[in-house]
């Protein structure tokens, strides 16, 4: 089932609509606390017309576990859900991830719309038919793919976020103009992301989620070119799983720490987007090394990254950890870390190695940076 995404000017309209046209006998919305009290109301009197039940989970992405999972199973069996119900997630990347992964396997599936209501889960989460939870102490180590039947977009939500969060989503954007072309990341590298024109931003937002949606439409489960949309996360999974394990979380040094601090993050907390920015500095560095990527465009990107995102504490002694990490992703081949990497912008390599003496030299650089 192909998902319709809306970029949405008039967001009761868009949903109404979508709701209208989606199978339904009872309407469910799914929430974290925090949009539960900065986004619902936007939408609030819409759903109450639906008689629609309100089901709440605890914000951040820790809570996207097994338990949390089967709390929302069982307020959808208490609610009287059935096969022929309807779920809509309104939250960032966590609710859609979680929400989406409840509706393809409560009853076998059921239908549900993703209202994301971060940059972050605009541009990726939300999109493309990715659903599942941490286990064991990785990222999203399981899912299932499933469409939203839609994807409803609008960035009124936004004006609730603080600017951690909002450059948290935008790394994703800079890696989609990454793969994609260079007047697309010329825009992205040149962009004030710390004080957004947030007209502006919606265009790029539609241009970024259109990158992705090309690319899943051509290869809906990973099996070749939606290998593109890892590029940065083979490390970047890496960094954030290791700052999950970390007594204090992980430290972001950089003018940008107060930030880090908000309240809709944890102390101290790598942001999934700021994991995916270091990320980037890194399999850049290697696509420079291997692949031939051009290291004026390397070191235009580090810097950018450096000046919005600052640098994240970690040492050598840890490489170790974070190698094992990386054997653990999912991309991977028996015991073969896979990178995608880049010959240059929207020149794809995927599929690629590295040994661990290149990675070694990777996260150097991200230590160090030029």
């Amino acid at each position: 089932m192909q998902q319709r995404v809306i970029i949405s000017q008039d967001i009761e309209h868009d949903l109404a609509q979508a709701i209208a046209e989606t199978e339904h006998d009872r309407v469910f919305v799914l929430t974290d606390d925090i949009t539960q009290e900065c986004c619902l109301p936007k939408v609030a009197s819409l759903f109450a017309k639906h008689n629609a039940t309100t089901i709440t989970i605890r914000h951040d992405d820790t809570n996207k576990t097994l338990a949390t999972l089967a709390d929302v199973w069982t307020a959808l069996q208490r609610g009287g859900a059935t096969r022929h119900s309807l779920l809509v997630n309104l939250g960032g990347g966590m609710v859609t991830d979680l929400g989406g992964f409840v509706a393809a396997t409560f009853k076998r599936g059921i239908n549900f719309i993703n209202i994301p209501t971060t940059l972050l889960a605009m541009v990726d989460a939300a999109v493309g038919g990715k659903t599942g939870i941490n286990f064991g102490g990785l990222k999203n180590e399981v899912g299932a793919f499933a469409n939203a039947r839609y994807v409803i977009v609008n960035t009124c939500f936004l004006d609730t976020l603080d600017t951690a969060n909002l450059c948290s989503g935008y790394a994703e954007m800079l890696k989609h103009s990454l793969i994609s072309n260079a007047q697309m990341w010329a825009e992205h590298v040149n962009f004030d992301i710390l004080q957004p024109d947030l007209a502006e931003l919606q265009r790029m937002v539609a241009a970024s989620i259109a990158v992705k949606e090309h690319i899943v439409a051509d290869d809906p489960h990973e099996h070749g070119i939606r290998k593109a949309l890892n590029f940065g996360h083979t490390i970047g999974h890496a960094l954030e799983e290791f700052s999950m394990q970390q007594p204090g979380g992980a430290v972001v040094s950089a003018r940008l720490l107060p930030l880090a601090k908000a309240r809709t993050a944890p102390k101290n907390t790598l942001l999934h987007g700021y994991a995916v920015a270091f990320g980037l500095i890194g399999e850049l560095y290697i696509s420079a090394r291997k692949a031939g990527f051009p290291t004026a465009r390397l070191h235009q990107t580090t810097r950018f990254i450096r000046e919005n995102y600052g640098a994240m504490a970690f040492t050598c002694d840890d490489y170790p950890t974070l190698l094992n990490l990386m054997r653990h992703d999912k991309k991977n081949t028996s015991d073969t870390i896979n990178f995608t990497l880049l010959h240059d912008i929207g020149d794809i390599r995927i599929n690629q190695t590295a040994t661990d003496e290149e990675i070694r030299e990777a996260l150097d650089f991200i230590r160090e940076g030029y």
